[in-house]
C-alpha cells in the first residue's frame, strides 16, 4: 500500500515532532512570588518559635546554661524589661527575615539554573563572558520579566551592573508607612531574583555573586561579581 506524502505531513504527525509550547499567564510568576514570600515568612516564624521552645526546654533540663543576667543599671526595671524585650524582638525579626532571604535565593538558584539550561538547549556555546551576560540581559530577562535590561555596565574586570528601570516584582510594592518602609519591604522580594540570576550564570559556567540595590521603586540594579579570568 502506498503512503502519500500528504499523510506524512498531517497535523497529528507535526504535533508529535514539533509540540506547541506550553504557556501560562504572565502574572502567574508575580502571584507565585507574593505567596512564596508570605509562606516562607510564616514558616520561618514557626521554626524560630520551635527553636526557642527547644532552647528553653534544654535550659530547664540543665543541658544548656541559662543566659547571663543583665547588669544592674540606675533606671527603672520596667524600662529595662521593655528595652530588652524590644531588642530581642527586633533581633528575632531580623533573623527570621535573613532566613527567608536565604531560602528564597536558594529556590531562585534552582529555578534559574533549570531555566537557563532549557533556554540554551539549542544554542551554540557562548564565545566569552560578555556574551553570556548579554544573554541574561536579553533572552533570560524577557522570559522571566517580559522585558530586557535597560542598561548594562561593566568595568571589564568581572563586575557587571544590570539596571532595570521598571523591575516587575517591585512595580506593585507600596507601604502606608512611606517610601522608606516600601524600600525595606522591596529588599525581601529581590532575594529570589538574585538567586535566579546566580543560578542561571552558574549553569552557564560562571560562578559568582549577585547582589541587588534599589533606591527608588520600581527601579532596581543587580551587581554581578565574577572571578577574574572568567
Amino acid at each position: 500500500m502506498n503512503i502519500s506524502t500528504a499523510s506524512l505531513a498531517s497535523p497529528a504527525v507535526l504535533s508529535l515532532t514539533e509540540p506547541e509550547p506550553k504557556e501560562i499567564d504572565a502574572l502567574a510568576f508575580d502571584y507565585f512570588l507574593i505567596e512564596l514570600v508570605n509562606t516562607l515568612k510564616d514558616s520561618s516564624a514557626v521554626a524560630s518559635k520551635r527553636n526557642k521552645q527547644r532552647e528553653d526546654d534544654m535550659i530547664a533540663a540543665g543541658i544548656l546554661a541559662a543566659p547571663a543576667p543583665l547588669p544592674s543599671l540606675s533606671v527603672k526595671k520596667d524600662s529595662i524589661r521593655d528595652s530588652v524585650a524590644s531588642a530581642k524582638s527586633a533581633k528575632a525579626l531580623e533573623e527570621e527575615e535573613e532566613a527567608v532571604k536565604t531560602r528564597l535565593e536558594s529556590i531562585g538558584y534552582q529555578v534559574g539554573g533549570h531555566l537557563a539550561e532549557r533556554l540554551c538547549r539549542d544554542r551554540p556555546r557562548f564565545s566569552d563572558t560578555l556574551d553570556t551576560v548579554k544573554f541574561i540581559c536579553k533572552d533570560f530577562w524577557v522570559v522571566v520579566w517580559n522585558k530586557q535590561v535597560d542598561n548594562l555596565r561593566t568595568n571589564h574586570r568581572g563586575v557587571y551592573v544590570l539596571q532595570d528601570n521598571l523591575f516587575k516584582p517591585l512595580s506593585r510594592i507600596s507601604s502606608y508607612n512611606g517610601s522608606a518602609d516600601a524600600l525595606k519591604r522591596a529588599k525581601l522580594y529581590l532575594a529570589m531574583p538574585c538567586g535566579l540570576l546566580r543560578g542561571a550564570l552558574a549553569r552557564l559556567g560562571l560562578q559568582g555573586t549577585v547582589s541587588s540595590d534599589t533606591t527608588s521603586l520600581p527601579q532596581c540594579s543587580f551587581q554581578v561579581k565574577l572571578p577574574k579570568g572568567s
